[in-house]
Formats: C-alpha cells, structure tokens, sequence
C-alpha cells in the first residue's frame, strides 16, 4: 500500500494556501515543502496569513538537492508553469505522484511531458479562494477537489494514495467518475464566469442577477459544450442549467482569479481560456467566435493602464 510521507506544494499564492495548511497538519513541518527561492523564499519564511492565522512553513530552494518528495503539487497560474516544472526537478522521482490545481484542460498533459506520465493524476480545485495584499482566504465548506488517474481507475495506487492524505489533511474533496467530464465542465465556467466578470469588472453577483450577463454566459459556454462533444466529452446544456443555479450560491463579493489579476496589474490566464478554446477549436473545426473577441478584449484590459499612462495630459 502506497503511502504520502512528504510532499511538496510549488506556488503558494491562493489555491496552494488552502491545501498547505491541512498537509502541514497532517505530515508535519518537515514533510511539508513549500518550493520558492530568493526574495519570495524570504517573505515566506516570515509568515503567510491564510484565513486570519499566521503560518510559516518549511521553504525550500529550487536549487536544493533533496530527496524526492513522495507528492508534489503545482499550485501555480498557467503562465508560470514552464518555471515550475523547473523548480520541482528536484522534488520529483520515479515514484513521486504529480497533481495540477491548474485551471484550464493542458496543464497535464505538459507535466506528462516533463515527468513521469503514469504518476500524473488529473484534477480541479472548485474552491473561491481569494488573495488580496497578500492574505489568503476561503470558504472552509467548499467543493473541494475532484481527482482521478487518466483513466479513472478509482483503485489506482497513487489515487488511493492521496484519498488517504486528503482525508487525513481534512481537505474537502472527491475521486471524480470521470475526470475528464469534470475537468471539462470547470473549464467551461472559466471560459465563460472567470472572463466576462473579467470584461464587465464585477463580482459573482453580476450573475444572479443579469440576465444579459447570463445570456452571455451561455453564447461563451456553448463554444466550449461544442469543442468538448468533439474530443468526446459530455456536456450539454443541462450543465448550463446547473451551473446557472450553482452561481446563486456564490459569494456575491466574490471575484474570479482572471479580474483578481486585472485588478492586480498582473498577467491574466486568458491564453489558457480563451487561447485554448482557439486552439482546440482549431483542432476540432469547431467556430469561436466569442472566445476570439474576449481574447483580444481581455489583452487589451491587460494593456490599459500602459496606454493611459502613455498618454500626455493637457496642461
């Protein structure tokens, strides 16, 4: 029987601070660590807040040779991925189990390409985790994770594996039917939620309350629903119609990570909603209108505040 010893979180911004703490609890200081160098290496070490409390856990320097952590989790943006696979080498062994709490369909597959594939589980993380000025929270009764292997063996070894850790962790979580089908479904409402509250600069409550917003919401998903039944996925317009209810729940204040990044002056994911639907409607001849135009809309808010700048202002 496998079992997690140690592992290893890679990027503790929002979504790595809701599982570090649970891991921390349940494996110890010392098997727990949190992979970052220089400056960020520093700032950790003196404390992260997550949900009011002050945690500081065990830093660990990409550079530093170690013995291969029993789990790793990349807990990163897709735009920092490339460096993540980087700084994780050193965590990462035959035996080491790889979970992506990326947004997005691709990010998998890429780690497959870098380590060893057969270790790689598929998941999503449904969890509205906030970081404003560097503090950390979230709701502590969420969805949680969802996780499977590539082909939904619930009995997999590494599945198993990290079923018993979450429970031990107590962090919130399932072993999906179908990984792919609900990996997929996520991906939808990030396409469509995460990139019109994004446009439009408001919260969840722009949704339960809009119908224009909604109507939105469905043109948007309705692309992805049509790329998903190409590669074989499931969705269809009952997910719409669970999605649209399960938006009733939300937090109103809350904001999805691409407008938490706007607001920031940060880069967005948008390459990896939109850019992906693009990509793969490509793939499967599939039209994307509407991902193409909030493409180019979003990387435009990305260049705003660099063009209002620019501007000279009359004296």
């Amino acid at each position: 029987m496998k079992q997690i010893r140690t592992a290893a979180i890679v990027g503790l911004g929002a979504i790595g601070g809701v599982v570090a703490p649970g891991l921390e609890l349940a494996l110890g200081h010392e098997n727990l660590r949190v992979i970052a160098g220089g400056k960020r290496k520093e700032r950790l070490e003196n404390g992260i807040i997550i949900n009011n409390k002050i945690w500081k856990f065990s830093v660990v320097d990409p550079k530093e040779s170690t013995t291969p952590a029993d789990f790793v989790i990349f807990a990163v943006k897709n735009t920092q991925l490339k460096q993540a696979v980087e700084d994780a080498r050193n965590q990462i062994g035959s035996d080491t189990i790889v979970m992506s709490l990326l947004n997005g369909v691709e990010s998998e597959e890429y780690l497959e390409e870098n380590f060893y594939p057969e270790n790689v589980l598929y998941s999503i993380i449904r969890i509205p985790a906030l970081n404003i000025n560097g503090k950390i929270s979230y709701p502590l009764k969420a969805k949680g994770i969802s996780f499977n292997a590539k082909d939904n063996n619930k009995e997999n070894e590494n599945v198993l594996a990290v079923k018993r850790l979450f429970e031990m962790a107590h962090i919130a979580h399932e072993v999906a039917e179908d990984i792919h089908y609900t990996m997929w479904y996520k991906f939808m409402t990030n396409v469509s939620e995460n990139q019109i509250a994004a446009i439009l600069g408001m919260p969840y409550r722009a949704f339960q309350v809009s119908e224009h917003i909604n109507v939105i919401r469905e043109m948007v998903s309705r692309e992805v629903i049509a790329i998903a039944n190409a590669a074989g996925i499931g969705l269809s317009d009952k997910e719409l119609v669970q999605q649209k209810e399960y938006l009733m729940k939300m937090i109103p204040y809350g904001k999805p990570s691409t407008l938490q990044d706007l607001e920031a002056g940060k880069k967005t994911e948008v390459d990896y909603f939109a850019g992906a639907v693009i990509r793969l409607g490509k793939k499967y001849h599939v039209p994307t209108p509407y991902n193409e135009l909030f493409y180019h809309m979003i990387h435009a808010l990305e260049e705003k505040t660099e063009i209002l700048d620019s501007i000279d202002q009359p004296n």
